[in-house]
């Protein structure tokens, strides 16, 4: 028989961990390094996830999680290059030579807001949303470009 976990009376779950406790994942016991914390903060204020990070870099989500806990610095100039560009911040304020500018505020529409509420679900359920929208988007931009070029052929 397996153990449940019990809160206040009720079945919880048959694992000691699940999403519901914590929706951003396992959170870390270790404080992080400087480095780490500017990565962090600079990735969240692009509205980036770590999983989409990596995958922009080509490198792996436990990858970004190292940076963020641990890294010191960066191997690869390459690497500080391509994170700036993603993150749209200076190599200076990523390692902490500069001080961050601070962001202008922005208008803020409904999609934004609608995909801020989005950013805060369970993984599981950004990625059926995710599954959903992609291909509607990815038609949506196939078929405007091939409307510009139909139109420049004529």
């Amino acid at each position: 028989m397996q153990p449940h976990f019990v809160s206040t009376g009720q079945v919880l779950s048959t694992h000691p961990y699940a999403a519901f406790m914590h929706p951003g994942g396992r959170p870390t016991k270790q404080p992080r390094s400087a480095l780490g914390q500017r990565l962090a903060n600079a990735r969240e204020r692009a509205g980036i996830s770590q999983k989409e990070l990596a995958r922009q870099l080509g490198t792996t989500q436990q990858r970004i999680a190292y940076w963020e806990r641990k890294a010191t610095g960066f191997r690869s100039e390459a690497t500080l290059a391509k994170l700036t560009k993603i993150l749209g911040i200076s190599a200076d304020e990523l390692l902490g030579t500069r001080t961050p500018r601070t962001p202008v505020a922005k208008p803020v529409g409904r999609a934004r807001q609608l995909f801020e509420a989005v950013s805060k679900l369970p993984r599981r359920q950004q990625e059926k949303i995710l599954d959903i929208l992609e291909p509607f988007v990815r038609e949506h931009i196939g078929g405007s470009n091939r409307a510009a070029q139909h139109t420049k052929a004529a």
